[in-house]
């Protein structure tokens, strides 16, 4: 007998398994990496920042200009209007179009690289351990590579270009008044502290606030998925009404959030206004000043009001795009958080030839609240099948999951050919390991590309020959294009049971030395059911297979049969010898073999749920909730 686990499952808290976020040194490199890989980055990024600051230059003429029209027109100067009012027109379109260009190519080059970094970080995660992105949860991957990668795009394309601008224009119009009269500096010197307090104030709390409100979005993500692909569970079991209370409590917190965060940037805005009503009170005393003293005619002051006014419009975006700034600087270091650590491929363990053996050794694992299995020994000799049964919530699929790499232990090891799977590179792990669960994908494209992912060299012959054996032709057929039918999101639908034919088809080109079938058949109705489970035998047939059945009649075929309850292994051994002990098995076989009578093939799981205790505790996450049969 093996040791017990403990009592209490180790603490997995929702923030410990989601990616990490990247720090400020993490994403100042990535983002020099990203620019590195861009060609011609920094020459066009140069090349910008001469037109932006050619266009901020122009622009500060035209109040210059303005001045001076005021001055010819209270007959201080003898100069005539024409040119100044063509230099006035010309000053404006030049700057128009130069900063029009600047924007162009900040705005390409910042596209380029969050593509890049896109591609990067969807590239990466596909590449990490399964349980690396299971754990995670997959709702958080797709907020961060939809959500943050959208406000990244739409924070860079917004503010870049308007952050350089302003930083150009406020220094343009620093000289120029510096030009006009040393006394203008009085302004940017009592100004610029109450900018500075107001944005160091609000730096401190919104990068907090505005990760948060990221963090709520990523979690809003996973409801919604969760309930989507749960729909036939949350429907069987009527938990409609607690999905729509989940959906709605993390809707209302990332509204909540929101609100906070923006409530900092109202704070922002009261400094601003100050700081505006300053400046420009300022600005009139000095002007007042200098004209009394006659040391600026009225036209100079009035063209330096004029900056001063039109520097308000700098300043209040620069200060104001620091919202904007914020929310896409948390967007970025969540995308550079899941690109930071890349995964770094498992080298050859130096494992033999494939021969199917399966050890769990008493293994246990939890997902975070309570233990999902515990003090697991199970062996599948090669060539042998064993099935698992049980109640929803009994540990099935994470039996599955354990076996086929994609959950790790807590305690104990999972082998396969006397290896740990996590220590298997993947060209050891593919040619050992297959699983093919309730819920397959077709992927777009031909049926032949669908087919080839499992063997690219293979002849249309062993296509043929593999829907042959799954009991594919006669769909197959119907084919006008054969194997050059678009499937798919882009092509033809195919119906669950074709598609899990599909996917046995693509186990048999792949032919691996271990089968893990979760409810593989489970979507076949009464039509399809025969074809399917014979397909799934065929499948099976020479191979190590562990079987989560949602059908009796197929586990009594299985060399070896699990009763899980509660996580655990209740009973084991063969059909007949469950059945003549009189316990769980019988007790689920009569179940069954009663509803069958009633209602044919199609599976009853509420009842055999009622047989044995029910459903899993409330606020359990484990998979196997969104399987309803046995």
């Amino acid at each position: 007998m093996s040791s017990p686990t403990s009592a209490t499952p180790p603490v997995k808290t929702d923030a410990a398994l989601r990616f990490p976020l990247a720090t400020l040194r993490q994403v100042r490199r990535e983002v020099a990496r990203q620019l590195g890989r861009v060609r011609h980055a920094k020459l066009l990024f140069l090349l910008a920042l001469v037109l932006l600051g050619l266009g901020a230059y122009a622009g500060v003429l035209v109040p210059q200009l303005m001045g001076r029209i005021v001055d010819v027109v209270m007959g201080h100067t003898q100069r005539s209007l024409w040119p100044i009012g063509v230099g006035l027109i010309s000053a404006a379109i030049v700057g128009a179009v130069m900063s029009a260009c600047g924007f162009y190519l900040v705005a390409r080059l910042s596209e380029r690289v969050i593509a890049n970094l896109r591609q990067d970080m969807v590239g990466t995660a596909l590449g990490l351990p399964t349980h690396r992105v299971e754990d995670a949860g997959t709702g958080d991957l797709v907020s961060r590579s939809t959500d943050d990668v959208a406000e990244l795009s739409a924070a860079v394309t917004e503010t870049v270009p308007t952050l350089s601008t302003s930083l150009f224009t406020v220094v343009a119009t620093v000289i120029a008044l510096f030009a006009l009269d040393w006394q203008f500096l009085i302004i940017p010197v009592i100004v610029a502290p109450v900018y500075y307090f107001a944005a160091h104030r609000y730096l401190a709390k919104a990068p907090q606030r505005y990760a948060d409100e990221r963090a709520a979005m990523a979690e809003r993500a996973r409801r919604v998925l969760e309930a989507i692909r749960g729909r036939a569970t949350v429907r069987a079991f009527s938990m409609e009404n607690r999905m729509h209370t989940e959906i709605e409590n993390a809707s209302w917190g990332v509204v909540r959030k929101g609100i906070r965060a923006r409530t900092t940037m109202l704070g922002l805005n009261a400094w601003m206004l100050g700081a505006e009503f300053l400046m420009l009170t300022i600005a009139l005393s000095v002007g007042y000043h200098l004209v009394s003293t006659d040391a600026l005619t009225v036209g100079a002051v009035t063209g330096a009001v004029l900056m001063i006014i039109r520097l308000r419009g700098p300043l209040n975006t620069f200060m104001r795009v620091l919202d904007v700034v914020q929310s896409g600087y948390a967007s970025l270091a969540r995308v550079v958080g899941v690109v930071t650590d890349p995964p770094v491929p498992v080298p050859d363990s130096g494992a033999d030839a494939p021969r199917g053996l399966v050890e769990l050794r008493d293994v246990s694992f939890s997902y975070g609240d309570a233990w999902a299995v515990r003090n697991i020994d199970v062996t599948i000799d090669p060539g042998e099948t064993v099935a698992i049964v049980g109640a929803s919530g009994a540990g099935k699929t994470t039996v599955a999951a354990l076996v086929a790499g994609l959950r790790v232990p807590d305690a104990g090891e999972v082998l396969v050919d006397g290896y740990p799977v996590s220590s298997l590179s993947d060209r050891q792990r593919i040619a050992r390991l297959a699983m093919v669960s309730q819920e397959v994908h077709v992927f777009a494209g031909t049926l032949r590309q669908d087919m080839t992912l499992a063997k690219p060299d293979a002849t249309d012959a062993e296509l043929l020959s593999a829907l042959d054996l799954v009991h594919a032709r006669p769909w197959f057929d119907r084919l006008a294009q054969g194997l050059d039918t678009v499937v798919g999101a882009r092509g033809i639908q195919l119906d669950p049971v074709a598609a899990q034919q599909l996917a046995l088809a693509r186990v048999l080109l792949l032919d691996p030395a271990v089968v893990i079938m979760d409810e593989a058949t489970a979507e076949a109705g009464s039509v399809g059911a025969g074809a399917l489970e014979d397909a799934a035998d065929r499948v099976t047939r020479d191979r190590s297979a562990l079987v989560v059945a949602h059908r009796l009649d197929q586990a009594s075929r299985a060399d070896n049969i699990l009763v899980m309850d509660s996580g655990q292994v209740v009973e084991q051994g063969t059909h007949d010898q469950l059945f003549a002990r009189g316990g769980i098995y019988h007790r689920l076989w009569s179940a069954w073999t009663a509803g069958r009578q009633e209602i044919g093939n199609i599976g009853h799981g509420a009842a055999v749920a009622e047989v044995i205790g029910g459903s899993a505790p409330d606020g359990e996450s484990d998979p196997d909730l969104a399987h309803t049969r046995v």
